[in-house]
């Protein structure tokens, strides 16, 4: 697989930027540089630890990512994001569904640590899934930002970039749960959960790599508002300008605003 070329590099304060002529160029790129990454701690300590998103706009990614031979997924642990609370592990809009769907079937990973949607306790919950970040110090999270900024469900107004803790129970912004029902997941707002288990801002910087893989017409004013507004909690994605270890993809489309 060859690296697509982007279109135009950028920086914005601290944030390198490759624009790429279409979500499937982009995704193949971050792909090919998440598996330089993948590769290299396996070789240094025969293991990796991979934080995923999910949702429509990683579809690309983790396509191209899944078809690639050349890293040994025996090795590898994968962790996500982020899972509405009380929904079922079989409906449709389950994040660890997703994963297995679209990644998780297509090869053999070491291990696979899902969050619960349906927790005995969700204090005890979140504990647990912080001790295992902690334990296996991720190498590389692919993210992306949602249609308001958000990264994981730390959506405005309830993102910290400072919380004290790395995985908590979050009240789901209506323009979250608007944008779970247009990328066609719910029917409608009743159907969307009105919480969810979330890794935190502080969780989402902590791994060695950050690949922010944003594509699509729908996330243009996002992508303006993330680089070209003043860094803050009211655009939760803009907190990737203020550190040296993250990487955003755009394509013409999320772009087009700039």
């Amino acid at each position: 697989m060859n690296q697509p070329t982007p279109l135009k590099t950028l920086r914005v304060d601290q944030l390198p930027i490759n624009i790429y002529q279409d979500a499937h160029s982009l995704g193949k790129a971050a792909a090919l540089d998440a598996q330089v990454i993948i590769q290299e701690a396996i070789k240094q300590r025969e293991e990796a630890n991979i934080i995923l998103a999910t949702g429509n706009s990683q579809l690309t990614f983790l396509k191209s990512l899944r078809s690639l031979d050349e890293i040994d997924w025996s090795k590898v642990r994968v962790f996500h994001m982020d899972e509405y609370l009380g929904i079922d592990p079989n409906h449709p809009a389950s994040f660890p569904l997703f994963l297995e769907q679209h990644f998780l079937s297509h090869l053999k990973v070491g291990s696979f640590y899902p969050i619960s949607g349906q927790p005995v306790e969700v204090e005890q919950a979140c504990k647990d899934y912080t001790q295992l970040l902690k334990k296996y110090p991720a190498d590389l999270v692919a993210m992306g930002w949602g249609e308001n900024g958000h990264i994981a469900f730390n959506d405005p107004p309830y993102a910290e970039f400072n919380d004290s803790k790395w995985v908590k129970l979050i009240e789901l912004a209506d323009d979250s749960r608007k944008q779970q029902v247009g990328e066609g997941h719910f029917e409608n707002m009743d159907q969307v959960p009105k919480h969810a288990i979330t890794l935190t801002i502080p969780a989402l910087l902590a791994p060695k790599h950050i690949l922010c893989i944003v594509p699509e017409l729908r996330k243009a004013n996002a992508v303006k508002e993330c680089l070209e507004q003043p860094v803050g909690e009211e655009r939760p994605g803009s907190v990737l300008r203020t550190i040296l270890n993250a990487k955003l993809y755009l394509d013409q489309d999320s772009s087009s605003q700039l």
